[in-house]
């Protein structure tokens, strides 16, 4: 049973989503100073996930 392009998008998805987490995560709770950076490219990951998740059942 291979995986079809629906549920590879699904899992980059996901992956982004839990990277863009610890990023936030990590820059609140462990590098104070670096917060705003750590959270910008967190959210950038929130982007990105959510543009993979737009993409299933469209390519």
């Amino acid at each position: 049973m291979g995986m079809n392009k629906n549920t590879i998008f699904g899992w980059a998805s996901f992956i982004m989503f839990i990277i863009g987490a610890a990023l936030i995560l990590l820059g609140v709770l462990k590098y104070i100073d670096y917060a705003i950076g750590f959270s910008v490219a967190g959210i950038g990951f929130f982007a990105i996930s959510w543009a993979f998740n737009a993409l299933k059942g469209r390519v």
